[in-house]
């Protein structure tokens, strides 16, 4: 979707981005911003009416390809993490090049010129690790309210095998928030009582775990919570702020820090970032996709920040 006026042009800009790489920067009339780099579809940064940024990335973070870009928020598909037949960890979209779709499927929203359409089909590579033709679309959408705005990714992802052949994904929205006091014993991660998860510190087995309000951050974390909410908190007492993540179509959320061990062997994570960040993301795992011949799938994640450690009756309040 390319621009055409001098106002649309203001709302959604193509340009280039470290290393070179082609990216898209989207500002909303009230000050906010977003942007979004081509190669991996890969949202490097959110900003706030005062030009704060509201997604981490990581001071070691590399922009050359193959590698994959460490923060913001990175697309998991056709798998996510290990749940999946690829042996490619998060699958093989974070490391591929997407181009600007210029006819998009998706309705565009009222009064919002701040998007863009991505769109990415399989090359020869990845048809030689996964065998399925596909068309994946993402439409990345900065709406006004607040002082951050709201940021939406939608992913549709249609199969366009023939033959009648089926294929099945697992997905995520791999997504970096940063704790703004540097301490991420003060973050709080609001969920029911009672959740199933796969704990991969644990070889992957499923536990069920109990919380009287949020979930603490203790330390290294690697876990996929099935069948949450559709809305989720990320509080960060110490700063007064809650991230508010909804989600659709993605019954499931993943949730990591790799604590000061593990984030040594992390080579574009810096030593002390564990600190500074914790990833929390709306995914479907458990219970993978199933897209027939012609069928089509549709996700998507919205996030906003509410300047206040609590948010409604729903969350955690004291951090107690």
């Amino acid at each position: 979707m390319m621009a055409g006026t001098s106002s649309e042009k203001k709302a959604m800009e193509v340009c280039k981005g470290m290393n070179d790489l082609d990216k898209v920067v989207l500002r909303e009339v009230n000050g906010s911003s977003a942007e979004v780099y081509l190669y991996g579809g890969h949202v490097t940064s959110w900003k706030n009416v005062h030009g704060e940024e509201l997604l981490f990335l990581s001071s070691k973070a590399t922009f050359n390809p193959p590698h994959p870009i460490r923060g913001g928020i990175a697309i998991c598909f056709p798998q996510l993490a290990e749940h999946g037949p690829l042996k490619k960890l998060h699958g093989f979209a974070r490391n591929s090049f997407w181009s600007i779709d210029e006819k998009p499927l998706l309705e565009a929203p009222e009064n919002s010129k701040a998007l863009v359409d991505l769109i990415l089909k399989p090359s020869e590579n990845d048809l030689n690790i996964w065998p399925h033709r596909f068309e994946f679309r993402l439409r990345l959408t900065l709406k006004s309210g607040g002082e951050s705005g709201h940021l939406i990714l939608i992913s549709q992802i249609g199969n366009l095998n023939t033959a009648g052949k089926s294929f099945d994904f697992t997905f995520g929205y791999h997504t970096y928030l940063p704790v703004s006091s540097d301490d991420i014993g003060s973050v709080r991660v609001e969920g029911p009582d009672t959740m199933h998860c796969f704990d991969k510190l644990q070889k992957g087995e499923l536990n069920t775990e109990q919380y009287d309000a949020a979930i603490k951050i203790e330390g290294q974390v690697d876990k996929i919570y099935l069948n949450t909410p559709t809305k989720i908190a990320i509080i960060d007492h110490e700063s007064n702020r809650t991230y508010v993540m909804n989600k659709g179509g993605l019954p499931d959320a993943v949730l990591w820090n790799p604590w000061d061990k593990k984030v040594k062997k992390i080579s574009n994570l810096g030593d002390n970032e564990y600190q500074k960040m914790l990833c929390v993301g709306a995914a479907a795992v458990e219970k993978p996709i199933t897209l027939k011949a012609g069928a089509k799938w549709k996700g998507w994640q919205e996030l906003h920040i509410e300047n206040s450690s609590y948010n409604s009756g729903e969350l955690d309040p004291q951090g107690s």
